[in-house]
């Protein structure tokens, strides 16, 4: 057995004492058999030769995993600022830990106290910036839990615990007073993330200038990944339309988009290597001009792994070191698993490229003869990761885009075109007003056909919304997938290839 193959099950097992522990709570007397029988396999493994260890090893890693979710869990039950939530009024000082989350008539803050993170929801004015230092008065609660959204969890996973709505709050000091940084002495990772931020603000003012809403507002998710600015009408039609995820900071978004820039890199006569430098380049920085957020971070790695794949070339390699990638996140945050939407889609859009993408392209080949080669990596791009992610999405939202196929084949060929050009216009706004606005004019074009898309399909019978989803439809579905896809690529790779 390989060394790469080996690792993979070391990490699948890791994996799946995270996953047994978040979902069923693995009782203390199952967990100390499971070590006890890895550890007699380890030791069986030195005196018996046909005896592996690798086995042992696994079921140690599923304890690992196990154990890290119970450390978590620990440190969540005695998380010092959680304990007075509901318990009346607060005073306290605390960071502004984060961009603030900047709405039409409200912003949100992530307030760092201590060794603790509270999200306060405060009024549109005054402005606050990250690492003001604050002073708040007001009452801790404990997110809801909602038979349609459980705020708790979704809030788990950033390690926040407790919230305060509309408190009595002033800057102390920092960016929004002036001064200095309060009592806090940033450290150099603060000063460039804050750096970073106002940069960031400096290309919002120039799309803001350059162009108008619902333009402006689709440009900004798009580059920006933020969705403060969207109205809910347009929230709407983007659900109903399924292009919700162009205008986020999401791993599907980024895998696609990844997916698409390589291949275009690769049709102007690029080689391989060259194409995924220059690919990662433009990753990394779409990541660091959102801000840096938890999120596009992780999008930012699933996308950076599927182009190494892409690179390496293999599919049995690229599913290892996507798992490897996986292992390691999981490792430093586990609640990830289970809470956080975001990185399963990232995840399975990455699986979906992998697996099914090239199978949908030798199919489409043979009725297209390698004409169109463009149009077929899109559309196999598109249909890949929108299969593998569908089941998550309807799980968790429930909703079902029937014209989802048709707008992404219309939308994503001219989505790398209008972040690159977004960027240039945005950025070249920073510096110079007549320069930014001329070279707004293509895409402005380019959002007008983007707009023009989503009015005319965003019609009531484009969508339908299911309720009360049950888990056991959430499994047999990806075991379909799983099956059906494992099944083409042993009957079929051979045969086209």
């Amino acid at each position: 057995m390989s060394a790469s193959k080996i690792l993979f099950y070391f990490c699948l097992s890791f994996v799946a004492g995270i996953f047994l522990e978040s979902v069923i709570k693995i009782p203390q007397n199952f967990i100390w058999g499971i070590l006890f029988l890895g550890v007699v396999l380890v030791f069986l493994s030195f005196l018996v030769k046909r005896v592996s260890s690798v086995a042992g090893l696994c079921l140690l890693l599923i304890v690992v995993g196990i154990v890290r979710v119970q450390i978590s869990e620990f440190n969540i039950a005695n998380d010092k600022l959680s304990k007075f939530n509901g318990r009346g009024q607060v005073f306290m000082t605390g960071v502004v830990a984060g961009e603030p989350d900047v709405r039409d008539t409200f912003q949100k803050l992530k307030v760092e106290v201590g060794d603790s993170v509270i999200l306060v929801t405060t009024n549109r004015y005054p402005e606050y910036k990250y690492l003001d230092t604050v002073k708040i008065t007001g009452k801790l609660e404990t997110p809801s839990v909602t038979d349609t959204f459980n705020y708790k969890n979704y809030l788990l996973k950033d390690h926040i615990y407790s919230i305060m709505g509309f408190p009595k709050i002033s800057a102390l000091g920092g960016p929004a007073s002036g001064g200095e940084v309060g009592k806090i002495k940033p450290s150099i990772f603060q000063k460039i993330y804050s750096w970073i931020l106002f940069f960031k603000g400096k290309i919002r003012e120039s799309i803001k200038h350059n162009f108008l809403p619902p333009q402006s507002s689709i440009l900004e998710g798009t580059i920006l990944g933020d969705n403060g600015a969207m109205t809910n009408d347009l929230k709407v039609k983007l659900n109903i339309t399924g292009l919700r995820h162009v205008i986020a900071v999401s791993g599907t978004h980024v895998v696609i988009l990844a997916s698409i820039i390589m291949f275009l890199l690769l049709a102007m006569g690029f080689w391989r290597g060259q194409a995924f430098y220059i690919a990662m380049v433009f990753i990394c920085t779409y990541i660091v001009l959102t801000g840096l957020p938890s999120s596009g971070v992780r999008a930012g790695i699933m996308g950076g792994v599927y182009l190494l794949s892409q690179k390496i070339g293999r599919q049995t390699m690229s599913s290892r070191l996507i798992t490897l990638a996986c292992s390691i996140m999981l490792l430093i945050n586990p609640l990830l698993l289970i809470y956080d939407v975001g990185f399963q889609l990232s995840f399975l859009a990455v699986l979906g490229l992998i697996y099914l993408d090239p199978l949908i392209k030798k199919f489409i080949k043979v009725f297209t003869k390698d004409k169109a080669e463009n149009l077929v990596s899109i559309v196999s791009t598109t249909f890949a990761a929108q299969i593998f992610t569908l089941p998550v999405m309807v799980y968790n939202f429930g909703n079902i885009s029937f014209v989802a196929p048709v707008t992404n084949f219309l939308v994503l060929p001219i989505v790398s075109w209008l972040m690159g050009l977004g960027f240039l216009a945005s950025i070249a706004g920073v510096f110079s007003s007549w320069l930014g606005w001329i070279l707004s004019v293509p895409c402005w074009l380019l959002l007008t056909y983007f707009v023009k898309v989503i009015d005319f399909f965003s019609q009531p019978w484009a969508m339908k919304t299911v309720q009360n989803i049950h888990w056991a439809w959430l499994a047999i579905s990806y075991l379909t997938i799983a099956s059906v896809t494992s099944y083409l690529n042993r009957k079929y790779t051979r045969k086209f290839i």
